[in-house]
């Protein structure tokens, strides 16, 4: 078997055939097996799996103006979004009005109004800003969510915009959809959620009305050391909800380390209610299982 003709290191990663064939790479080569072809001119040297892959070799054809929004510059931007929205192929691309919409296999394609600090660049690719992003997702995302995104922005340690640039971000599209979505989703958010199954129990609860949650609560034993904390709780029944992924069961260390704290926290008179991925996607479900354990251990303990 022959071996491949090596590319010119110049051309990088991903590349148009364009920029190959002005290098003197011949036609037959970037009919390689060795190369994807995820957009019509476009060559990438290893196969663009991810959403950020894509965009990246998109870009190398993306007018100068042209920039990723919603739902891909939230992959992009690692904004969390729902599991089904992991698969979807096509890339959100966007084009600063008047300029009309791109409409190119693979992508699909919006004329956005975009003002001052809308626009920005994240790891080498043209995106809308996060506060701008979070805005835009008001029209595909529920309640839930939208927090979920809008908490991972904030968050105190890895900031992507702060509260107040939601705020202002949301004042400066007044006629958007969704805007009555993004006003009341600014009142949920916190900076402290560790992750997103937190963030859609804690606004869940709060719809239903149910008082008593208490996030980030530090567990202490009977000599007063504390020895956990529960993302979320209610302390007056003596409950813990806690999300348990994938991870958990295929990680062995970790669901080891899971199994003695949760002995360590019923030694401590606490009761932790596992929740999974099926209650965060049926939400009725999910207000189902939180009613009915705190109905199975009655508040005996004051907060």
């Amino acid at each position: 078997m022959t071996s491949r003709i090596p590319l010119p290191p110049s051309l990088g990663t991903e590349f148009t055939t364009h920029e190959a064939t002005a290098r003197g790479v011949r036609e037959g080569r970037l009919r390689g097996r060795d190369l994807s072809r995820p957009f019509h001119g476009i060559r990438v040297a290893a196969p663009a799996r991810s959403a950020t892959d894509r965009a990246r070799a998109y870009q190398r054809r993306m007018p100068v103006a042209g920039f990723f929004c919603g739902v891909t510059a939230a992959q992009i931007l690692r904004i969390p979004l729902p599991i089904r929205w992991d698969s979807l192929p096509e890339l959100h691309v966007g084009m600063p009005s008047p300029l009309r919409a791109l409409r190119s296999t693979g992508t699909i394609g919006h004329k956005l109004q975009v003002g001052t600090g809308d626009l920005g660049e994240w790891r080498g690719l043209r995106v809308t800003s996060a506060a701008r992003t979070w805005c835009d997702l008001a029209t595909s995302l529920d309640l839930e969510d939208l927090v979920a995104a809008g908490d991972h922005i904030v968050h105190h340690k890895h900031p992507l915009a702060s509260i107040a640039d939601l705020r202002e971000a949301t004042a400066r599209h007044p006629g958007r959809r969704g805007r009555a979505l993004l006003i009341e989703a600014l009142e949920l958010i916190v900076d402290n959620a560790d992750s997103p199954p937190e963030s859609i129990v804690r606004v869940t609860v709060v719809k239903a009305g149910i008082r008593g949650l208490v996030a980030n609560q530090p567990i202490v034993d009977a000599r007063g050391y504390t020895f956990a904390w529960a993302d979320l709780c209610f302390p007056a029944h003596r409950v813990i909800f806690e999300y348990q992924g994938d991870y958990h069961r295929t990680e062995i260390l970790r669901w080891r380390r899971d199994r003695t704290r949760i002995a360590r926290l019923a030694a401590a008179g606490w009761h932790v209610i596992e929740i999974a991925a099926d209650e965060l996607t049926d939400r009725r479900m999910l207000l189902q299982l939180i009613r009915d354990s705190l109905e199975l251990f009655p508040a005996r303990h004051p907060v």
